[in-house]
């Protein structure tokens, strides 16, 4: 994806993570979406899903976003299990998005973070 390319922030970290212009540690990639490692782990899996199109946040998405938004939570199971999730009863894990500033968001580029294993978030 180029910095002109419609879809794209040039100022949007994530956009330039996609772009390759930042470096990641991929965990999935297709013409919709990019998946990598957190690099500020909460658990021992956490990962981020994104779409590859600039989307600032949840409340950004519209019926014209429901393929994407499809897409994007149906491949959540199958990469949480590959990245080493348990299964589902006894296992599983979080997904997460923040939207705004009051719901935590620091990246405004629309983001999932899936996390599994231990869960330091009980922790306090």
């Amino acid at each position: 994806m180029s910095a002109h390319m419609p879809g794209h922030d040039a100022n949007c970290i994530f956009c330039k993570i996609i772009a390759k212009q930042i470096p990641s540690k991929a965990v999935y990639e297709d013409e919709q979406v990019y998946a990598f490692h957190d690099i500020n782990p909460w658990a021992p899996v956490h990962f981020l899903l994104i779409p590859k199109a600039h989307i600032p946040s949840m409340a950004h998405i519209g019926p014209e976003h429901a393929g994407l938004m499809g897409h994007m939570m149906a491949l959540v199971p199958k990469l949480a299990l590959e990245q080493g999730c348990n299964p589902y009863p006894d296992g599983g894990y979080r997904l997460v998005t923040n939207t705004g500033a009051e719901g935590g968001q620091e990246v405004h580029h629309l983001h999932f973070h899936v996390m599994g294993g231990a869960r330091p978030w009980l922790r306090g």
